[in-house]
């Protein structure tokens, strides 16, 4: 039996993934480091810190599952 060369094998993977209803997308995020990365994240930490108290509850269960351990049973 010959070994699958990388190419091969990720085509049954994305075949595998497929065939269970998946979908491949791409997605461009931000770059953690790039130079201005921190400024931007101290600005836009400056904006939500000065919204309204409404917005404590989202920002309540973002630090939860910030904090989320995937190992946890239950």
């Amino acid at each position: 039996m010959r070994a699958l060369k990388a190419k091969e094998r990720m085509k049954g993977y994305r075949a595998r993934k497929q065939a269970n209803g998946l979908r491949l997308i791409q997605l461009w995020v931000p770059d953690t480091r790039s130079k201005g990365f921190a400024a931007e994240c101290k600005r836009q930490c400056k904006i939500v810190n000065a919204a309204t108290a409404a917005e404590a509850d989202a920002l309540e269960f973002i630090e939860r599952v910030a904090d989320w351990d995937d190992d946890a049973s239950g």
